[in-house]
């Protein structure tokens, strides 16, 4: 089995449009949530989200490039070429052919569905673009993410709802391991901040209008983000025999199912997978110093993913910090879980911990050390991030510093 490591990490989100800005933001403890900004955004009841700001798509995208990249691929690219930057890695010959992509989105390109939507039942228009199936289709970030970098190796999308990134980057991971490839670029990305993105959240009764508070006992629900964020994932012996700059190893990656309910998570299935991760990452409980919790900030999910911590951590859970950073930068469904892989690899390379901001009231059901208001500094050798989607679909990774 190889080992695998991450040399590169790029962003663009509510926090900031690089990693270094949405790492400075998270340290900082700083909310991007605010006031939605697009068409009708006055029909509907939720005016709050993680959305990117002072971002003009003319500014980094030609015209050609824009009629084929839906906001969610736009992301990508930008995210992808920072990561790839930062690696120092070209791609051709063997690498190229060893080298592939695996990303996790789950509305894909939710803005060009919706725009199209409009053309044909609103304005009563018969014809839509050309590019329109290309550039809505799920797969179209990692496509262009493939040709851009000359990237001919294995190359999918993964949409499992809220943990596509961490199973995309699980995935990666296991091709790495199991000499499938030497270099994957993976995270997510996604963009449902659109009218018809939040109207269809606002069905499900699960949003916030106000604010997204993680285990706090005065928590109301969730919000969504949009952004994107790619990692590097090399194998061990090629990053070391170039000298790279290793910013993290990967351990260990676990999924499951729950079998159970479409919506509602499952304390069993949670700590299946937790458990499942430290198996295969080969360590005892008591070697984990952080937890990135999926922490939404509904009722049902907080509550039921401290008790399954509780569970497989007992005595040590008392000691185990763990955050939710979508108090900061929302809810980024299918790319939620790359995003908060950069405060795992700020845990360990940094020894800063993020933390989980809005906290106003205890809750005894979420009696655990969740890192209130402020980032905190502590050395941490291990780290997990969690993901647990609707339809009980669960990933976790497990970290080392190295």
């Amino acid at each position: 089995m190889k080992r695998v490591v991450i040399t590169g990490q790029g962003a663009i989100n509510a926090l900031g449009h690089t990693a270094e800005d949405t790492l400075l933001a998270m340290r900082e403890g700083r909310c991007g949530i605010g006031e939605l900004d697009f068409r009708d955004v006055e029909r509907l009841s939720i005016h709050i989200g993680g959305q990117v700001r002072d971002y003009d798509p003319e500014q980094r995208f030609n015209r050609q490039q824009i009629a084929l990249y839906d906001r969610f691929t736009q992301f990508t690219l930008i995210a992808a070429k920072e990561a790839i930057a930062q690696s120092g890695l070209s791609f051709a010959g063997d690498l190229a052919a060893r080298s592939g992509v695996v990303l996790g989105t789950s509305g894909g390109g939710l803005n060009t569905q919706d725009e199209n939507y409009r053309t044909v039942y609103e304005e009563g228009k018969n014809r839509v673009h050309p590019f329109v199936v290309p550039k809505l289709m799920n797969n179209a970030a990692c496509s262009h993410v493939s040709m851009d970098y000359n990237l001919k190796g294995p190359s999918f999308t993964v949409a499992t709802a809220c943990a596509s990134s961490n199973h995309a980057m699980g995935l990666a991971f296991h091709l790495i391991r199991g000499g499938g490839a030497t270099v994957m670029v993976t995270g997510g990305s996604e963009s449902m901040l659109c009218f018809g993105g939040v109207k269809a959240w606002e069905g499900l009764r699960v949003m916030s209008k106000d604010a997204c508070r993680p285990f706090s006992a005065n928590r109301n629900g969730m919000v969504q983000g949009e952004g994107a964020a790619i990692f590097i994932f090399e194998e061990y012996e090629h990053a070391r025999a170039r000298g790279a700059d290793i910013l993290a190893e990967v351990i260990g990656f676990a999924m499951s199912s729950d079998a159970a309910d479409i919506v509602m998570p499952s304390k069993q299935g949670a700590a299946r997978t937790i458990a499942g991760a430290l198996e295969d990452a080969k360590i005892s409980p008591d070697a984990v110093g952080y937890i990135n919790a999926h922490g939404t900030g509904t009722a049902a999910n907080d509550k039921t993913e401290c008790a399954a911590v509780a569970d497989v951590f007992g005595a040590h859970a008392d000691r185990l910090m763990i955050s939710s950073t979508k108090s900061m930068h929302g809810h980024l469904i299918g790319g939620t879980g790359a995003v908060e892989l950069l405060a795992c690899v700020m845990a360990l390379r940094d020894g800063i911990i993020a933390p989980t901001i809005g906290y106003e009231e205890p809750d005894p059901e979420c009696a655990l050390d969740v890192v209130p208001n402020e980032a905190r500094e502590a050395e941490v050798d291990v780290v997990l991030s969690n993901a647990f989607a609707f339809g009980g679909l669960n990933a976790v990774l497990a970290l080392r510093r190295i």
